[in-house]
């Protein structure tokens, strides 16, 4: 992943000078704020994926004596069900029907769209890497 993030570094690089020179040369606020919002999506996924390649260090792909088969096997865990992208799905309506409709409608979507991604992200939280096939996790028989 070192050459993945060295391009979104070269990216974000490319949006912080052209933000600084866009914001020196004009008179507008809009096109700047907009640039350096670029530039700072283009820095959290290089850094995102410059702290993927320190942790797991490098891949096959990063290699120069790498071989064909070196990336065969399993990448990664996929859940096979979940009920929380369809939490996630009904608090995003609940929350943009409650920008037309009211407040409290509102905050009703935001507490289910909160609940929703707080499940999504910590549903595997005690996985340890040892689950079985299906993705349970220390479940005995």
């Amino acid at each position: 992943m070192r050459t993945e993030s060295r391009l979104f570094i070269g990216v974000a690089v490319f949006f912080l000078v052209t933000a600084v020179g866009y914001g020196y040369s004009s008179e507008e606020p809009t096109g700047t704020a907009v640039l350096v919002i670029a530039f700072l999506m283009a820095a959290l996924v290089a850094f995102f994926l410059h702290m993927q390649y320190r942790r797991r260090g490098p891949r096959a792909q990063d290699r120069e004596d790498a071989e064909v088969a070196d990336t065969a096997g399993p990448l990664d865990f996929f859940p096979p069900h979940s009920p929380w992208p369809i939490t996630i799905a009904a608090g995003s309506v609940l929350a943009a029907l409650g920008v037309v409709f009211g407040l409290w409608l509102f905050l009703l979507g935001l507490g289910v769209l909160g609940h929703g991604v707080f499940g999504m992200v910590f549903q595997y939280a005690d996985r340890d890497g040892q689950g079985d096939r299906h993705g349970h996790a220390g479940r005995d028989a």
